[in-house]
């Protein structure tokens, strides 16, 4: 790739790079690899994605087709590989400071910043909502952590920090949720509101 065509790089593009580093493979295969790593829950990318990532790939010259595979099938059956230059590529799209400075912009902040238009009683409804659906997703995650846990045999891996980062965001927003819980019933208009005028 040319001089800073790593930043083109898509999150589904580094995930199959990534994935391909591991040991060679077709599209059918990244896919399952994918579904039974769960990597939808921490990675946006479809089964569609997988295929356009690959022939996108392939174009650029950062993957290869595989001896033995069957480039007439497409991507869904070529057998793939990284390729050097694949590799050179991933470890500078790492290197990009964007990935340590996005803030998260979860829908859930944005309901609560718009709340106060809600109807009477949508407030504790929806807080309720949303702690049983954390409490959900955190049985869910300790369960994978169980599992990455066995699956790699050490707690020094980058798949188990990443899980525990999700197990440790969950209860520390149910944590929250309890003191919002406790103040709802408080809640009032701002007493200083301040706009801005337009005025030059």
């Amino acid at each position: 790739m040319r001089r800073g065509d790593s930043a083109r790089l898509t999150t589904p593009d580094l995930v199959l790079l990534s994935l391909l580093a591991e040991r060679p493979m077709h599209g059918y295969d990244a896919n399952l690899e994918l579904e039974r790593r769960e990597v939808r829950h921490w990675a946006g990318i479809s089964r569609p994605q997988v295929y356009y990532s690959l022939k996108k790939l392939a174009k650029a010259g950062l993957i290869r087709g595989v001896e033995g595979g069957e480039p007439a099938s497409g991507p869904e059956r070529q057998i793939f590989e990284i390729s050097g230059k694949g590799k050179k590529a991933m470890a500078d799209a790492l290197e990009r400071p964007d990935w340590t400075t996005q803030r998260e912009r979860p829908p859930f902040l944005t309901w609560m910043v718009l709340s106060w238009q809600a109807r009477p009683g949508v407030l504790e409804k929806q807080i309720r909502r949303r702690r049983e659906f954390l409490q959900e997703e955190l049985r869910q995650e300790e369960t994978t952590l169980r599992s990455v846990l066995e699956e790699v045999g050490h707690p020094y891996h980058e798949a188990v920090w990443a899980v525990k980062l999700m197990i440790a965001q969950f209860k520390a927003e149910l944590k929250w949720l309890e003191e919002l819980s406790r103040q709802a019933h408080r809640r009032a208009s701002a007493l200083h509101p301040a706009y801005a005028s337009g005025r030059k």
